[in-house]
């Protein structure tokens, strides 16, 4: 789930990593690697394998591998109560 092949005649096979903008985040050469070595890889980085091409998804895979975005930091407003809301761990979401 979320993995793309694409074939290119003539170039060296890569496993190109994107962000959810398709920004390219990283490059891993696959060349040297067995069919088990990028399975593995693949597993590692967090990629859903589906049982059959056309099995669904768990919800809590959906985008998987992406890791969670980072939150941007605002100033802290006063609430009506004129009390500062809590900040929130750096890799806490307060909607999840």
């Amino acid at each position: 789930h979320n993995l793309e092949m694409k074939h290119l005649p003539g170039a060296d096979p890569e496993l190109v990593l994107l962000s959810h903008r398709y920004e390219e985040l990283e490059r891993i050469p696959l060349s040297d690697m067995t069919r088990e070595e990028i399975n593995q890889l693949v597993q590692e980085l967090g990629f859903y394998r589906k049982e059959t091409p056309d099995a669904p998804v768990p919800e809590e895979f959906q985008f998987a591998p992406a890791k969670p975005l980072p939150i941007l930091l605002h100033p802290q407003a006063p609430s009506t109560d004129g009390k500062t809301p809590p900040k929130c761990d750096k890799e806490e979401h307060p909607d999840l």
